[in-house]
C-alpha cells in the first residue's frame, strides 16, 4: 500500500520553477565532477575558478552558492534556468529521487509542489528507474572536501 505505482506517473515539466527554489529537505544542489565539468566548460572557465565564484562547500560536499535571500538558485532567471543545458544532474533527475518514490512523500509533498506531477505522458517504469539510477550514482559521486 506505501508503494508508489511507478506505472502510472506523468509527468511534464510546468516550468513553474518551484524546484529551483531552497526549502526544508531541498535546499542545496550538490555537485558531482560531471556536473562541475560541464557547468565550466559552460561559462568556458575552469573547474577552479567556477569553484571560486560559485560554489562552496556544505556539510562538507560541494554545492552551489546560495546568493539569493528568497532561496532562488543563482542561476535561475525570470523564472527560467540560464544554465539549462549544463544544469547539474541532481536537477535533470527532479523529482524522480529515490526518496521521493514512496506513496506518502509523493502524494504528500511532490505533487502538491510540482506542478509538472500528473500533466503530459505517462513515464515509464524504466524511464524512473533510469532517473533514479543516475541520482543515486551522481549522488556517490559528489565532491568532498
Amino acid at each position: 500500500m506505501n508503494k508508489l505505482n511507478k506505472n502510472e506517473i506523468r509527468f511534464k515539466c510546468q516550468g513553474s520553477s518551484n524546484c529551483c527554489v531552497s526549502r526544508g529537505s531541498y535546499g542545496f544542489v550538490y555537485l558531482s565532477n560531471i556536473d562541475l565539468k560541464r557547468l565550466s566548460k559552460y561559462f568556458n572557465i575552469s573547474k577552479e575558478t567556477f569553484k571560486k565564484k560559485y560554489c562552496n562547500f556544505t556539510d562538507g560536499y560541494l554545492s552551489l552558492k546560495e546568493f539569493k535571500k528568497n532561496g532562488d538558485c543563482q542561476f535561475l532567471k525570470r523564472k527560467r534556468c540560464s544554465v539549462y543545458k549544463a544544469r547539474p544532474i541532481q536537477c535533470r533527475t527532479w523529482p524522480f529521487w529515490k526518496e521521493n518514490m514512496n506513496a506518502k512523500k509523493w502524494n504528500k509533498n511532490i505533487m502538491s509542489f510540482c506542478p509538472g506531477v500528473g500533466k503530459g505522458r505517462k513515464i515509464s517504469k524504466i524511464q524512473i528507474n533510469k532517473k533514479i539510477k543516475m541520482d543515486i550514482i551522481n549522488e556517490q559521486n559528489i565532491i568532498k572536501l
